[in-house]
């Protein structure tokens, strides 16, 4: 972990490059310290259907959600989401400077007995070092 989970407004589908965003959603996770590499998943949701404000057609909105595992420190967390939310905003910049755009971001912690996973992607890649 974390799942990054990107949701987003069509009428952005000209302006996102959703591949660059999420390399750099990616990087930055990895660069701090705090996921393993193996746990990462970034995906995205286009929400076709979505009414935003006053319902201006030229309104937008992009969403993150990054879902994690429990037991690491508050301040551990807050400082990974400060950093990933920098990473996202200035991705999101140019586009947030030529649109009506809403921007959101949160970090949930998930719960540490009902969260359940199988993944043997931390063994390919321990076995490539």
């Amino acid at each position: 972990m974390p799942h990054f989970i990107m949701e987003y407004s069509a009428n952005l589908d000209d302006d996102l490059d959703i591949p660059g965003l999420f390399e750099k959603l990616n990087e930055t996770a990895i660069s701090t310290g705090v996921f393993p590499i193996g746990g990462i998943r970034t995906r995205a949701v286009r929400c076709e259907h979505f009414r935003i404000g006053e319902g201006d057609p030229e309104n937008t909105f992009v969403h993150l959600t990054a879902k994690v595992g429990a037991g690491r420190e508050p301040e551990v967390l807050k400082a990974a989401s400060d950093k990933v939310f920098e990473t996202f905003t200035a991705y999101l910049k140019p586009v947030f400077d030529k649109c009506w755009m809403s921007i959101g971001f949160e970090m949930i912690e998930l719960h540490p007995e009902r969260n359940y996973r199988m993944n043997n992607i931390h063994k390919k890649l321990a076995d490539k070092k």
